[in-house]
């Protein structure tokens, strides 16, 4: 078993290292990143995604996490893949919602990823379904997608 394929199986496992590394190949485009999700894929197809979208500071990332809190309270697991502006410095998150959801760090069921929009218009990511394919991959029952603060042309989450 290869390496790559290693990763897969620890993220099918639901191993939290394994699927930050995975979501960190894929959005860097590593040359096996579509190898690895049509591997995943067999898996998916059983988490139920939420998307939620608004106004740059409008309280996204607050409601977000007290929806996961209330899914949580019926003992399902939460994914949450929050899409940030671009830092113009570092090409990552600019503002990095994990931080704005502390009261969700310690649970272990549930798994936060902020990603850069890296200049994708509608709102998400170029990569942002990949990255909830390994979420519904890794077992989560919900995922939950942020989308980075919207105004009215940005329709990918209505």
């Amino acid at each position: 078993m290869t390496i790559l394929q290693q990763l897969v199986k620890r993220t099918v496992d639901g191993e939290r290292r394994a699927i930050a590394r995975l979501m960190t190949l894929i959005e860097n485009d590593h040359a096996d990143a579509a190898a690895m999700l049509s591997e995943l894929f067999q898996f998916t197809g059983k988490g139920h995604i939420v998307g939620v979208t608004g106004a740059p500071g409008c309280g996204k990332s607050t409601l977000v996490c007290e929806i996961a809190k209330q899914i949580r309270s019926t003992g399902k697991s939460v994914g949450i893949i929050a899409v940030d502006p671009t830092s113009p410095y570092t090409g990552g998150a600019l503002l990095g919602d994990r931080t704005r959801m502390r009261d969700l760090a310690n649970d272990p069921l549930v798994f936060v990823r902020s990603m850069a929009s890296r200049g994708s218009l509608g709102g998400l990511a170029s990569k942002t379904s990949d990255l909830v394919n390994v979420l519904d991959a890794a077992g989560f029952d919900v995922i939950i997608i942020e989308t980075v603060g919207a105004g009215q042309s940005e329709v990918d989450i209505a």
